[in-house]
């Protein structure tokens, strides 16, 4: 009963810290609007400035539920590929699906300009380079699947998830070695990553595919858990593991590609906030993981995504440098103080 409380009052204390994360997100930016007239346009009342209005519901609280949804969408992603292969290592990419993704939007921007008979369809823009990128992810995504069913072996299917990145990821370089510089700038850009570019229907589309993902992840519960000890153990307990596994992948195929295709490949949150999470609640049930890895990944990319705004000015830092700097010292010191790892 202790244990169980314990829990409760560390979702209350994540929860608050969640609200407030996102309040202040909501506060900053290049704009400085005083807080109460955010509170006041929050809760529906008149502000002073139709400007600060407009500001606040088109670009803010979009802006905050995209990183909400990414830093959800990425850690429960990690952590479901931590559990099938029992690596701490693994992170939301490694079965190459963000590698697909990114080698569409790479495709798109950089291969028309070398394919003259694809210009009529080279219209960039934020729309075309997410519908690029869905489609490089699923068709990487249905490769998988379709290797799956012929490939028994988990850490086989590892390896060949990783082979499959090294192919996008060389594809893409061909690419950039013969794209002119305007069109290299331009996915190198889109490679840094940002939840500041969506607007309100393609945010709800964001939600629509990460709302399948986490559903299919919650039915798949009972096996992450029998999967901490093993395939055969999982097997012994009469669980299907060939169909729970393909339920896996595809959750995390839906995930991780999700969220590339709509905010570009971020880098860290994925692989630390499950780590990060075991360390905060001492288990490794996913019944307690599984809500705790959405709402932590929630906070920890807000944050970064405040720290990337820089306040009052225009200038926005590349996402995927701020994940990594402020993130991989906390990983590192509470590995280092806790001398262990849960997994």
């Amino acid at each position: 009963m202790k244990r169980n409380n314990s829990y409760y009052i560390s979702f209350l204390i994540l929860t608050l810290a969640l609200m407030l994360c996102f309040g202040l997100n909501i506060s900053l930016g290049s704009v400085s609007i005083p807080f109460s007239a955010t509170v006041k346009s929050l809760l529906g009342y008149p502000v002073q400035n139709d400007s600060w209005n407009y500001i606040i519901w088109n670009y803010r609280v979009p802006k905050a539920f995209t990183a909400l949804l990414v830093g959800s969408g990425l850690s429960l992603s990690g952590l479901l590929m931590q559990t099938l292969f029992r690596n701490p290592l693994a992170g939301p990419f490694v079965l190459g699906i963000s590698s697909g993704a990114s080698l569409g939007a790479a495709l798109l921007i950089m291969g028309i300009s070398l394919f003259p008979g694809l210009m009529a369809f080279g219209f960039v823009n934020d729309v075309s380079l997410a519908i690029a990128a869905s489609l490089g992810s699923f068709l990487v995504l249905l490769i998988v699947m379709v290797v799956a069913l012929r490939v028994k072996d988990t850490l086989a299917l590892l390896i060949i998830g990783l082979m499959f990145g090294s192919i996008t990821a060389a594809i893409v370089s061909v690419l950039s070695y013969f794209s002119d510089a305007e069109k290299l700038q331009q996915y190198i850009y889109w490679s840094f990553g940002s939840v500041g570019n969506l607007s309100w229907a393609q945010l709800l589309l964001l939600f629509g595919i990460l709302l399948i993902g986490i559903i299919l992840s919650i039915a798949s519960i009972k096996s992450l858990n029998a999967l901490l000890l093993g395939e055969k153990y999982a097997q012994s307990l009469g669980i299907n593991m060939k169909k729970y596994r393909y339920s896996i992948i595809v959750a995390a195929g839906l995930l991780a590609g999700g969220v590339t295709a709509f905010a570009g490949p971020i880098a860290f949150i994925g692989l630390a906030v499950p780590h990060l999470t075991r360390q905060i609640f001492n288990t490794t049930d996913h019944k307690v993981l599984l809500p705790a890895v959405l709402v932590y990944g929630g906070i920890l990319m807000l944050l970064c995504d405040t720290v990337a705004q820089v306040p009052n000015s225009a200038s926005v830092l590349p996402i995927n440098a701020i994940t990594s700097i402020l993130g991989a010292p906390v990983v590192i010191w509470l590995l280092v103080r806790k001398r262990k790892m849960i997994f």
